[in-house]
């Protein structure tokens, strides 16, 4: 799996380069004599874009994590990719269907307010008043999304997932336990490879590189990029094929 693990990887990458390449650059604002990188129009498609870094990214730590046995963490940063992905859906899902919301337009405010004011250097509070809970994020996903599946199953399974991992976030006992490993039994604290557990975790990656696709795809569609959209979806396809789950990829009916 961890071939075609990099596969994927490589492949959103390259996708990721074109829709970057498709809003304005981020330019420099200097403070104090150093410089940081800002998107200075703040739109919803640099929204799009950002959070595509991050999905990237944490792919590459989960699957670090995993390599090296790190279970707990990788768990956790699942949870994380997650939040992405419903956040990048949320955020494609206004944009192709023209519903921009209140609730978008909020998430947005929050999304790129500072945490510190760059001309005072004082801290700027309020970020955490203006963010959009989740379940304000998921209602507009499960209206956006109605005709996918059916919504209590999608509530159910989103909240699932969620609950799955909030044990691995928060340091739940049970899952805390899952680190004592051998003979005689003891916490592991170098990881746990080479244990029942980390081929578990190892497939497990595939989840949040199946769910990273269908967000590349969707917001390749909110871009308008075509093409894309339609590379996308066939990789979608391969994909899932070539792990041999066959969430989508349906071999009867080709």
């Amino acid at each position: 799996m961890n071939d075609l693990y990099g596969e994927a990887f490589q492949y959103l990458e390259k996708s990721f380069r074109i829709l970057e390449g498709m809003v304005s650059p981020p330019q420099k604002e200097w403070h104090e004599g150093t410089y940081y990188f800002r998107y200075a129009e703040k739109t919803i498609h640099q929204a799009m874009v950002q959070k595509l870094a991050r999905v990237i990214s944490g792919l590459h730590a989960a699957s670090m994590l995993v390599n090296y046995g790190f279970l707990q963490e990788q768990a956790a940063l699942h949870r994380m990719l997650d939040e992405f992905h419903e956040d990048t859906l949320f955020l494609a899902y206004a944009v192709i269907n023209d519903n921009v919301t209140e609730t978008h337009r909020r998430y947005l405010a929050a999304f790129y307010k500072e945490e510190f004011d760059h001309l005072t250097g004082e801290w700027s509070p309020g970020r955490k008043k203006m963010m959009v809970q989740r379940r304000e994020i998921r209602a507009y996903l499960d209206e956006a999304q109605q005709n996918n599946m059916d919504p209590k199953n999608r509530v159910a399974l989103s909240n699932q997932i969620y609950a799955s991992y909030s044990g691995f976030v928060h340091g739940a006992s049970p899952h805390i336990m899952d680190m004592v490993q051998g003979s005689p039994p003891k916490f592991q604290l170098q990881g746990l490879k080479g244990t029942a557990l980390h081929k578990l975790h190892q497939d497990d990656l595939f989840n949040p590189c199946f769910r990273a696709i269908i967000s590349f795809a969707l917001v390749a569609k909110a871009f308008g990029n075509e093409e894309l959209f339609q590379s996308l979806r066939v990789y979608h396809l391969e994909f899932d094929k070539k792990s041999g789950r066959n969430n989508a990829y349906h071999p009867e009916s080709n």
